[in-house]
């Protein structure tokens, strides 16, 4: 929950990973708040106070895995709505003259890209196939499982161009970019 609102704050794309993390926590303990908060939460190290806002926070995210009908796989809306955010300014970058730092950082992840989304789900935008990418590493790396050198490669150029993103993204929620040629 505080990781999660810093990280909104601060970094978008790790956010979205994070909530998705989070998801996947909460399916583990098949959306229930009792396994949840007895197995995972009580681990931490937290003040009452602390815990009951974590555990609150967990349910209101169970609430909406089970309304929105997630809770095998998929993602909440408003992560989702995050992620389509994310995918608009990406857009707007790209159409822009402003930005040409920007547009050469994209066109080196393209390649990696258009072989994800070929091997994937064409129906996902470009920056959910960067984000689906780099959590399916963190998964691999989670299992102690080899990566390997051309992988590593596509994901420090995509951890690259989503830090590159994150940061305009906040740079537009704190004071708003302007996309016109001045």
């Amino acid at each position: 929950m505080l990781i999660a609102q810093e990280l909104r704050k601060t970094n978008i794309a790790e956010y979205v990973l994070y909530m998705w993390q989070v998801e996947d926590i909460i399916r583990a303990y098949n959306c229930d708040i009792s396994a949840l908060r007895h197995n995972y939460i009580s681990q931490f190290d937290l003040t009452d106070e602390q815990r009951e806002d974590m555990i609150d926070w967990y349910a209101n995210i169970i609430r909406m895995i089970r309304e929105e009908g997630v809770t095998q796989s998929g993602h909440i809306q408003i992560v989702k709505n995050v992620v389509q955010q994310m995918m608009e300014l990406h857009s707007q970058l790209l159409q822009s003259p402003k930005f040409p730092f920007y547009n050469a950082e994209y066109y080196k992840v393209l390649p990696f890209i258009v072989e994800l989304r070929s091997r994937g789900s064409k129906d996902v935008n470009e920056i959910e196939t960067c984000l689906n990418a780099l959590y399916g590493v963190m998964m691999l790396r989670l299992q102690k499982k080899e990566i390997s050198a051309s992988t590593e490669n596509a994901i420090k150029e995509i951890t690259t161009f989503l830090g590159l993103l994150s940061d305009y993204y906040k740079e537009d929620k704190e004071k708003g970019i302007n996309f016109e040629d001045e």
